[in-house]
């Protein structure tokens, strides 16, 4: 008897020692990252390559460099982009940002807001186009390579032969190598991971007789919705400086209107550094076939420049600290054939996301890599551009911006005060002193309200510390008491109403017309909800407005078993107009979980008319994720796959992993925040989800490992 309680002792140890294993071995991160290590063997300008840091973001073409930016410009510009760096032009008619605003009878009263007004007084129309323009986010230089060829002439794109480039993203290093008639050229690039500040490594015998310069050009900001800093023209409205010129340094000052900045370089061995002409510099060396040289931008001077070898370890230790924190996953062993490519995605998606999406200001829709809408954020975008790094484990990459809403509060209790409203109404479209941009669209959108309260969740979700609480408890409370006064009381129905005076997510319908947007509607509910939970958490008693307002809030809006888009559009599946745009009913359960106010059985027919009806060509890269959400969310995990890699433009993922959507705009930032977010809550799962992995396909075909994540609401 004791030998068999031996061994069975003996068994059980092994087979706990087994499962430990198991779950200790953990995902090979390094592994997983280098397998989608990016490689090109030709010049695509839709593949250009940033490193960068959240906060600054430097984008090179097939040299390593930005040679080459008229080329890219249609493509995926070569941009060079900070938190810090904004301009804007003088302001010389001294136009008042109140010029923009608009009266509107709405609901039985008179509200005013900030758009374009085209039909209305010249000086409306010329304020509203001003304050969209400016401010506007610069491009700050472009460091490129000036390669002499054999008779005397610039070499061209077309020169540069037997190209082999690769982004290692486990280090954040940009590796190129190429010829230009016949003679080599390596290049490595990194970008330091705390320093807007990025070095490279040049080997070439071109050096030794001076046939390779550094070249440093300033743009003039061209003012166009999306800047792609090559505007060349205007050198007489700019001034750039040599104030430094020293053996291995040299500093530029580059003046434009009330803005000034810094680009300092810095190299090892003998070269010189000159002006060109105005506004372009070139570094040249000699005598050496080994060149190092680093660049650091900056509103000040700063006293000491990163080398080299201080920026590839900045940027190791960053990327290896990044890649190594959080959450990962792992479809290796999966027989399915999208497997990979979901992949691909996932990690790339991780890597533009950190570089262009992790600051101390909500990022523009395609980040610190060119400008689209003037370089300005959107709000209701944050959530797509950040929600994931929280559901991923690294919620303090989105609390940074996040806390930018304390700096702009003030900005947004005034709009809510001069609309009659209590509380704190979020902007829309901003620049990055939190003003509101004059829109005809933006000004009357409300789903980017509860927003502030879903980010503030999950920061306490993460940490279950009442820190959290007590540090945004006034804003999520502001927050939710804009909520409740902007629902109005219909006497009649006995019910609260959203609008007349708003427009949906999906920006089809006419403010002036429209009321109770389905997604819209279990918005409010689940925020004002979640506010109050807050309240109960601190000790204070609940808020009877608000209670009274999900109390009473109107039911979702249905029509032949189906939810309408909204209670006013009673043409929703009948208007080809309305199959357009963002499904955004979808949100109403998939970016929300399931409320009381929701009937799984009525989004089930509602999902299945859209997945068959939708123009799906004529939508953007968050709505593939957020449809897959909802999937995940009806039990279909076949379709939540389907949905992520539909074979739509905008839903296009180019090989250095950007969102494409279409010329204007080659990358679209919130489809990959979109993407994240919705595997993390296809893998980790949800609340009310019964287990993990909800959104992957049961079949066999999926091999599936993960760690880190957090679940979704």
């Amino acid at each position: 008897m004791m030998k068999f309680r031996s061994t069975l002792l003996l068994a059980v140890t092994l087979f706990s020692t087994t499962i430990q294993a198991q779950k200790t071995a953990g995902i090979n991160r390094q592994q997983l990252v280098e397998r989608h290590t990016v490689r090109l063997n030709k010049a695509d300008t839709l593949a250009s390559l940033s490193v960068g840091n959240g906060s600054f973001a430097f984008t090179v073409d097939v040299t390593g460099l930005q040679s080459f930016p008229d080329d890219y410009a249609n493509g995926v510009p070569l941009g060079t982009q900070s938190a810090w760096g904004w301009h804007a032009f003088p302001n010389t008619q001294q136009y008042k940002q109140d010029d923009a605003l608009k009266t509107y009878h709405l609901n039985g009263r008179d509200v005013t807001y900030s758009v374009q007004n085209n039909q209305g007084p010249e000086i409306s129309k010329k304020t509203a186009d001003y304050f969209r323009i400016n401010e506007h986010r610069l491009h700050l230089a472009n460091i490129g390579f000036d390669i002499t060829k054999k008779d005397g002439s610039l070499a061209t794109l077309a020169d540069i032969k037997n190209i082999r480039q690769s982004l290692n993203m486990w280090n954040g290093s940009v590796n190129s190598s190429f010829s230009i008639e016949g003679v080599p050229v390596q290049v490595t690039t990194y970008g330091h991971h705390s320093k807007d500040a990025i070095a490279v490594k040049v080997i070439s015998p071109l050096l030794q007789n001076g046939r390779i310069a550094i070249r440093v050009r300033l743009p003039y900001p061209s003012g166009d919705w999306g800047d792609r800093g090559n505007h060349w023209e205007a050198a007489d409205k700019h001034q750039s400086t040599l104030t430094n010129n020293a053996a291995n340094t040299a500093t530029i000052k580059h003046i434009l209107d009330t803005t000034s900045y810094y680009v300092q370089s810095q190299w090892t061995g003998k070269a010189v550094f000159k002006e060109k002409q105005a506004h372009y510099f070139t570094l040249t060396s000699g005598g050496s076939s080994s060149f190092e040289y680093s660049c650091s931008f900056s509103p000040q001077v700063q006293p000491t420049l990163p080398s080299f070898i201080a920026t590839q370890q900045s940027s190791t230790q960053g990327w290896q600290q990044f890649w190594k924190s959080g959450g990962a996953i792992d479809f290796s062993g999966s027989i399915d054939k999208r497997a990979f490519e979901l992949e691909r995605r996932i990690i790339l998606s991780q890597y533009l996301t950190r570089i262009q999406c992790a600051d101390d200001y909500p990022p523009q829709e395609t980040g610190l890599t060119y400008n689209s809408w003037y370089g300005k954020p959107h709000l209701e975008m944050h959530w797509w551009h950040g929600v994931h790094f929280a559901l991923w484990g690294r919620p303090g990459l989105m609390q940074k911006s996040v806390d930018w809403y304390f700096k702009v509060q003030d900005i947004a209790k005034g709009i809510a005060k001069r609309q009659g409203y209590e509380g704190i109404r979020w902007q829309k479209m901003t620049d990055n002193k939190g003003r509101e941009v004059p829109s005809s669209i933006g000004s009357f959108l409300i789903w980017q309200q509860p927003h502030f309260i879903y980010f503030t969740e999950l920061l306490y979700r993460a940490q279950k510390d009442k820190s959290i609480l007590n540090k945004y408890k006034d804003l999520v409370f502001g927050t939710a008491d804009f909520m409740a006064s902007f629902a109005r009381f219909d006497s009649v129905k006995q019910k609260y109403v959203l609008g007349k005076g708003l427009i949906p997510a999906q920006e089809r319908f006419k403010a002036e017309e429209t009321f109770n947007p389905t997604y819209e509607l279990v918005y409010w509910h689940w925020a004002l909800n979640i506010a109050q939970q807050w309240r109960e958490r601190l000790g204070l008693p609940r808020n009877s407005k608000w209670d009274d307002v999900v109390k009473r809030l109107s039911p979702l809006p249905v029509q032949d078993n189906k939810y309408l888009f909204t209670e006013s559009g009673t043409d929703s599946y009948t208007n080809p107009e309305y199959k357009t745009d963002h499904p955004s009913v979808f949100g109403a359960l998939g970016m929300m979980p399931q409320t009381p106010m929701l009937n799984t059985g009525l989004m089930q027919n509602t999902f299945n008319w859209i997945w068959t009806n939708w123009s799906w060509h004529e939508t953007w890269g968050w709505d593939f994720p957020m449809t897959a959400m909802t999937a995940t969310r009806l039990g279909d995990s076949e379709k939540a796959i389907q949905a992520l890699l539909m074979d739509i433009q905008t839903n296009t993922y180019l090989p250095n992993g950007h969102n494409y959507q279409e010329g204007r705009l080659t990358i679209y930032l919130p489809g990959n925040g979109g993407l994240l977010t919705a595997i993390a809550m296809m893998c980790a799962g949800y609340d009310q989800a019964t287990g993990t992995l909800p959104g992957i396909p049961k079949d066999g075909k999926w091999k599936v490992k993960f760690e880190g994540l957090q679940k979704m609401p």
